[in-house]
């Protein structure tokens, strides 16, 4: 069984500059966890938090596609958990984008709610990042 995540935030902010955001190691960073990501196919990255008592704090990555400034996708693996991630950017125009988030590859509802729930923080950060 796989289960999916598809999630959509709303940006005051312009495509470009979101799409830096995902993109931008050192950005990224500020709004999800220190990395060493670069938007080029094939790259093999960390996101790195700190450990726990259930798991390392490591996530790995690949990127598959990188469309700038409209279509970023990666894997996400945690332990034997491996996802998709796919960021699709949208210029709603009046300084607006949408941000829609795909994930996929769910074993288990509690992961789903888990990613929903870290996403959903997340995206607040970012708010706070393109504000700045």
């Amino acid at each position: 069984m796989s289960l999916a995540l598809a999630l959509d935030f709303e940006y005051k902010t312009t495509i470009e500059k979101l799409w830096s955001a995902l993109t931008d190691s050192n950005k990224l960073a500020k709004w999800v966890l220190p990395n060493d990501f670069k938007p080029s196919v094939g790259h093999k990255f960390q996101f790195r938090a700190e450990p726990n008592a259930y798991w390392d704090g490591i996530i790995d990555g690949e990127v598959l596609v990188v469309d700038p400034p409209s279509r970023l996708s990666y894997t996400w693996a945690v332990g034997d958990e491996k996802h998709t991630v796919v960021w699709t950017l949208q210029d709603l125009g009046d300084g607006k984008v949408n941000l829609h988030l795909d994930q996929t590859g769910f074993s288990n509802p509690h992961g789903l709610a888990g990613a929903k729930h870290g996403w959903t923080n997340w995206s607040g950060e970012l708010e706070k990042l393109l504000a700045e």
